[in-house]
């Protein structure tokens, strides 16, 4: 007889050995790999026989599958059209829904199912099953839901093959692809786990795949996290860390970036282009979905936290739409949320996956720096949230007074809210960025706060991995819209061009390369801060003697790269000593040197140019002379860098990583504007008079009207003096 775990409390069960011996099958023998599967639900019932429940639409192959994982288990299979309803009926379905209608159907399929009861089994729903709420709910309380997720054009193609006399709902005037969509809701609001089910993928590979899920379901063990600084492997710590850790932990106690242990899941083609008909909150579900283990955040949660993020936020319906631009170049639109930067990809979906992770127990106070766009970001998402959350989370977010556009600024201002405030620093975003980690790792300071005040501090930069989740999602995104309009084909490779500061939205590029989407070469664009350029051609990080300049694109005025650790831990496969000793060399001498094998694989997948200001203006000017297009300065500088690099053989995408209404001085400069008004709100109805594509930012021009300049804090560039502001704001507001 098949047993299997329930649901609650997965952190505690704990099958190592067994983990290791599976993964090594699964690749290598798949039969061995269901022997073990046969082996171990027999014989590890800890809290009751559970069933595996498929759930999905007609035609996605439930029953046949069904009856091979019954096989591979060794345990009873039940089919609820063949072996319930046409049982309790005595006639068929398709006899019943004639007979009685689809209404009265779908109460009397569910009053069947309210009956029903069954333990240690696969049982195969029928499509419309889920359509009723009482029903499932019976059923669900004895089972793991397994959601067999067809793309809607290989099912309307199964089901005309078949015939379509047992469909509920269908009838004249209403097609079957709207049927499809419509019961979609129903399948995302039961399901526990989604298994893609391409077109062409066999039964038995799809059983396969049923299996491999619930495990992975039932061993959150395999999704562990370590640190880029880690010399251990997180088997031989006593202490594990997982995704609900490092949202809340942000930085590793050694210093270093949480990664994975077992890295990035991996999407197979066929997997990938079921989603290319899908919409863009659809992706992220999947995406996520395979990132986020439902140990931390289920599958009915994450949806609900997707949708609130991109649901309404954002004032274009594709979200991140991409655009042709000229020629072989296409740009990614990243700056349709409510701050007009790609930042808020992130910062509408952190705040709530933070808010459900954190102990109900504890206050927490959240750090950031921003060199720009992530300031107004953070402030905007955080303050979204629930009342009951905004009353143990509040945040303050730490800017280069001196560094930032008068519009940058201004909205950094305008965001605050009763829990988020805006300190500018009188320093540059390095030293903001490394005050901020400091404090992380200073635990005589983290450790007085936590037992005088009750709070933790916690980071919502892309230091944090819950940051770097999101902005995969529209890499991948991009190249599946390119597939969908024709551009290209599945399969054929993009470039991908972002201006790079802090490293984040590049790693996030080369991350969906390896869960599968075919990219080809991820240009790194700096401007005149080209530390990372010089890097990537030598693989030497100087810092000596280098001062940071301020230019026309401050996002990437940075010179210490955070999220560059979390690459180099990757092509050094893991190497935390390595890391360390990079990193450590970098703090103390000022430079390190990579060795010649690492800048090899680096050079594989990385080429990087820079933009002087001077160009960057000019590609503005030029763009919109020819298309009526404006760019924002770090997209030009990425557009000027593409140009000088790229080899034309394939498509390439440039992260339009702001609006460019929130550089309004520098896009009017590039536009030859003789003068220009140095009230913020002035420059935008002027850039406005334009009516270029795209048109200026709703979000920013609201923040502008309602809130002006506003008051905030400054604060002298000091350890010391940071600390004592953070402990002060503390007790203003926890207190």
């Amino acid at each position: 007889m098949f047993h299997i775990f329930q649901y609650q409390p997965l952190r505690l069960i704990t099958q190592n050995s067994l983990s290791s011996m599976c993964l090594k099958l699964m690749l290598s023998r798949p039969v061995a790999f269901a022997q073990i599967w046969k082996s171990w639900f027999s014989s590890h019932s800890l809290l009751g026989k559970k069933n595996i429940i498929l759930m999905g639409p007609p035609g996605a192959g439930k029953t046949t599958v069904g009856r091979i994982v019954g096989q591979k288990l060794d345990c009873p299979v039940i089919d609820i059209d063949d072996d319930v309803l046409e049982t309790t009926w005595n006639m068929s379905v398709s006899e019943k829904l004639q007979d009685i209608g689809c209404e009265e159907f779908l109460e009397e399929e569910g009053k069947a199912l309210l009956k029903f009861s069954a333990s240690g089994s696969v049982i195969s729903l029928s499509g419309s099953n889920p359509m009723h709420a009482a029903g499932m709910q019976h059923i669900k309380k004895n089972g793991i839901v397994v959601y067999l997720d067809v793309p809607t054009t290989v099912i309307m193609s199964r089901l005309k093959s078949k015939g379509l006399d047992r469909i509920v709902g269908l009838s004249s005037g209403v097609s079957l692809k709207d049927i499809l969509q419509f019961r979609k809701q129903f399948y995302k609001r039961w399901f526990d786990i989604r298994v893609l089910c391409g077109g062409d993928v066999a039964a038995e590979m799809v059983a396969e795949k049923v299996l491999d899920a619930v495990k992975r379901y039932q061993d959150s063990e395999l999704e562990s996290f370590i640190s880029t600084r880690s010399g251990r492997s997180m088997e031989e710590d006593s202490d594990k860390f997982y995704f609900s850790d490092v949202v809340t932990q942000g930085l590793a106690l050694d210093g270093g970036l949480f990664v994975p242990e077992r890295g990035l899941p991996k999407f197979t083609a066929e997997e990938w282009q079921g989603l290319i008909e899908a919409t863009y909150t659809e992706r992220a579900q999947v995406i996520l979905e395979r990132c986020i283990h439902p140990a931390d955040i289920p599958a009915s949660k994450l949806a609900e936290i997707i949708e609130t993020a991109y649901g309404e936020n954002f004032s274009c319906s594709k979200v991140a739409p991409v655009r042709h631009l000229a020629g072989n170049q296409f740009l990614l639109e990243l700056f349709h949320g409510p701050t007009a930067s790609f930042k808020d990809f992130a910062l509408q979906l952190v705040p709530h996956l933070f808010a459900y992770c954190i102990p109900r127990s504890c206050n927490y106070l959240i750090l950031v720096a921003t060199s720009g766009d992530t300031g107004s970001a953070v402030l905007d998402g955080f303050s979204r949230l629930h009342d009951t959350d905004k009353q143990r989370i509040a945040l303050v977010n730490f800017f280069p007074e001196d560094g930032v556009s008068p519009i940058q600024k201004s909205q950094m201002i305008g965001c605050q809210k009763e829990n988020a405030w805006s300190v500018g620093v009188k320093s540059d975003f390095d030293f903001c960025q490394t005050a901020i980690k400091q404090i992380f790792t200073n635990s005589d300071f983290t450790g007085f706060l936590t037992v005088e005040y009750g709070t933790a501090l916690a980071a919502a930069n892309s230091i944090n991995w819950a940051r770097l989740l999101p902005q995969i999602v529209y890499h991948a995104s991009a190249y599946l819209d390119l597939v969908h309009q024709g551009v290209i084909s599945f399969g054929s490779p993009v470039d991908i061009c972002i201006p790079t500061g802090n490293f984040g939205n590049m790693l996030a590029a080369f991350y969906a390369k390896m869960m599968g989407i075919p990219i080809r070469k991820c240009i790194c664009a700096s401007n005149e801060n080209n530390v990372l350029t010089d890097f990537i051609r030598t693989g030497v990080y100087d810092l000596r003697g280098r001062k940071l300049i301020s230019s026309f694109s401050p996002a990437v005025d940075i010179l210490k790269s955070s999220n560059l650790e979390r690459y180099l831990h990757l092509i050094a496969n893991g190497d935390g000593q390595l890391v360390t000793q990079l990193f450590n060399h970098l703090e103390n001498q000022g430079h390190f040197q990579l060795r010649k094998d690492l800048l090899g694989k680096l050079q594989q997948d990385l080429v990087a140019g820079w933009c002087s200001d001077e160009d960057c203006l000019a590609a503005i000017h030029s763009v919109y002379s020819t298309t009526g297009y404006i760019l924002d300065t770090h997209t030009a500088v990425a557009k000027v860098v593409a140009d000088r690099l790229q080899d034309r053989t394939c498509p390439i995408i440039i992260s339009s990583t702001a609006h460019y209404s929130k550089f309004a001085p520098a896009i009017l400069r590039a536009l030859r504007i003789a003068e220009i008004n140095q009230n913020p709100l002035s420059q935008l109805h002027l850039l406005s008079s334009y009516s270029a594509l795209p048109p200026i930012h709703w979000g920013l021009l609201d923040t502008l009207k309602k809130t002006g300049n506003g008051d905030h804090q400054v604060c002298a560039a000091d350890m010391s003096v940071l600390m004592s502001h953070i402990e002060t704001l503390i007790q203003n507001h926890f207190m």
